[in-house]
């Protein structure tokens, strides 16, 4: 080695090369990650809302608290949106989906459903991660309401003002 080495780009790219070696031999592929019943499990979490999501091989139906997907979110917006992390993968209508989902509203709830897919998706097939990791799907939205300040109508808004 020290024999090819003339200059100080050579060492560079000398070091450089074993540094990606090591950190292939000890980087090892993800296995997947699933129960007895061969499902997937992960929590899902937007805003107030919590998600709980099991994933399994099936034909695409998506239960949330017991009830279909459609009569629980009737606006075809929150549909879209549990859609999304299959369409993402491109696994669409592959996966059976039950999921629980308790605090805030629709919209979150939506929204932790979706986290929940995704990272669940993740953990029983590793290769759908790049595509979801750069949709972005696998990052939990930490925007929450801000609280009530003292003073104040709500969190910012002041009482309306009045000179006389």
């Amino acid at each position: 080695m020290s024999d090819d080495i003339k200059t100080l780009d050579d060492l560079k790219e000398a070091v450089v090369a074993e540094a990606v070696v090591a950190e292939a031999e000890t980087a090892a592929p993800r296995e997947p990650v699933r129960d007895d019943l061969g499902r997937s499990y992960a929590t899902g979490k937007r805003k107030d809302a919590v998600a709980r999501v099991w994933i399994k091989p099936g034909s695409g139906k998506v239960t949330v608290n017991g009830r279909e997907m459609n009569k629980y979110f009737a606006r075809p917006v929150l549909q879209m949106v549990l859609r999304q992390p299959f369409e993402v993968a491109g696994v669409t209508g592959e996966f059976d989906v039950m999921a629980t989902v308790k605090g805030g509203g629709l919209s979150g709830q939506a929204g932790a459903v979706k986290h929940g897919i995704s990272k669940a998706l993740q953990l029983f097939e590793p290769s759908h991660r790049a595509a979801l990791k750069a949709a972005g799907f696998l990052t939990r939205d930490s925007r929450v309401v801000e609280r009530k300040k003292y003073g104040k109508r709500k969190a910012r808004r002041s009482f309306q003002f009045s000179k006389r």
